[in-house]
């Protein structure tokens, strides 16, 4: 068996390279989005779903939302879509213990992000409201519905 010189042995990355790099996306993203204002048609392109099936899909309003999450406009991001707003502290937590977790040494067991328990609990909420949204008394969820008059 040959013996390779150091310098061509496979380097790996480090394991904070892709909790880095995902943070790094998600600040790109949220700047576009800050910058180049969803509302406006023409911007960015409409949901296939929506297009379609004529009914809203989970995400509908969600661009908006970080727009307005953006721009410090809470109440105006639950209005687009008020489960991504709900769903924000969760993502913020698990994706901080996920990067935390990848500068910390190596442990015997394999660690996970969330607990299989809280991902299938995350799925069942995400299709009830899903659902909810699309029925007639759920129509205050839809993208833009306004709570108060």
């Amino acid at each position: 068996m040959t013996d390779y010189p150091v310098s061509a042995k496979r380097r790996r990355l480090h394991p904070a390279a892709a909790p880095i790099a995902v943070g790094v996306v998600g600040l790109a993203a949220a700047v576009m989005v800050h910058f180049i204002d969803p509302n406006e048609p023409g911007n960015y392109p409409t949901c296939p779903w929506l297009m379609l099936t004529g009914t809203f899909c989970p995400g509908c309003g969600t661009t908006r939302a970080v727009a307005a999450l953006t721009h410090l406009d809470v109440l105006g991001a639950a209005q687009m879509n008020i489960f991504a707003v709900a769903v924000v502290p969760f993502v913020a937590f698990w994706y901080i213990k996920w990067l935390y977790q990848s500068f910390r040494p190596p442990k015997a067991t394999r660690t996970t992000m969330a607990s299989p328990v809280w991902l299938y609990l995350l799925l069942a909420a995400i299709l009830l409201y899903w659902l909810v949204r699309n029925l007639p008394f759920g129509a205050f969820l839809a993208p833009g519905a306004t709570w108060f008059a």
